[in-house]
């Protein structure tokens, strides 16, 4: 299970918000890589994760985006603890 902080004002960035003009929330890269890299390499799904948490303006570490590309891998659950913060 990964953890990550974002701030109040950009959980938009991480989740899918319909009232937000947010156009690149992580949330929808993830299952998008979810739904097609199935099967393929950790290697080839990281640096995808790198590029839409980039996008995104999130601080996922290196350990945090393979753990999740294993799971995109396998097809198995992933966890995120979320801590949202005032600032």
């Amino acid at each position: 299970m990964g953890e990550i902080t974002v701030s109040a004002q950009h959980l938009n960035h991480l989740l899918h918000d319909p009232a937000s003009t947010y156009g690149a929330p992580y949330q929808r890269a993830y299952a998008d890589l979810a739904a097609s890299h199935r099967g393929r390499p950790v290697t080839e799904i990281v640096p995808l994760l790198r590029a839409a948490a980039d996008a995104a303006l999130l601080g996922f570490t290196g350990a945090d985006l393979a753990e999740q590309a294993e799971a995109i891998r396998t097809g198995a659950r992933y966890e995120l603890r979320v801590r949202v913060t005032s600032s």
